[in-house]
């Protein structure tokens, strides 16, 4: 058994697991059914090659705890967690080489907090400052270089700042082309 931690009191989701395609969902509740029961446990999905793809926990139908997804060569690629059947806490994703991709934090389903983004080389590629899921303060992206090309603050619903830097001169692997 697994405990899903949230600021309430923690979660037990049992440890039985069953196919996903066995799952049923119910769209009008937004709940998912095995043999016309709530499901409480974790839903499992495999590749062609057997190898484990997704992992999502539930209780009472509802998506609950850890969720996981790997590639099919085993790497994961995305670790999220959920309340009640929305994404609430940390989630991050991995390129296929391992490398972190993106964080962010939600709240109630809710992107709520900084969220930054990589390329697969493992330089900061994006950072954004989040407010109930609206962009709000300081926000910025680079190039994989490490130049910056995005740089403004948003508050209110507007933009103050630089939103996109046009290069006047033509860039091929972010090498300057002259002719």
């Amino acid at each position: 058994m697994d405990i899903a931690i949230h600021a309430d009191e923690p979660k037990t989701i049992s440890d039985i697991e069953v196919l996903k395609k066995e799952l049923v969902l119910n769209p009008l509740e937004g709940a998912w059914y095995y043999n016309n029961e709530l499901f409480s446990g974790y839903s499992l999905r495999f590749y062609p090659n057997d190898t484990l793809a997704e992992k999502i926990g539930y209780i009472q139908g509802k998506r609950e705890g850890i969720a996981q997804k790997w590639s099919e060569n085993g790497t994961l690629r995305i670790e999220s967690y959920y309340k009640n059947n929305r994404l609430d806490s940390i989630y991050k994703s991995w390129w296929e080489n391992g490398v972190l991709a993106s964080q962010s934090n939600y709240s109630k389903g809710v992107k709520e907090g900084v969220e930054r983004e990589w390329y697969a080389t493992g330089v900061l590629a994006k950072q954004r400052n989040l407010d109930n899921g609206q962009e709000s303060g300081l926000q910025k992206a680079w190039l994989e270089n490490g130049t910056l090309y995005v740089n403004y603050e948003a508050r209110n619903g507007r933009i103050f700042g630089m939103r996109k830097a046009n290069s006047c001169y033509k860039l091929e692997d972010e090498v300057i082309i002259t002719k």
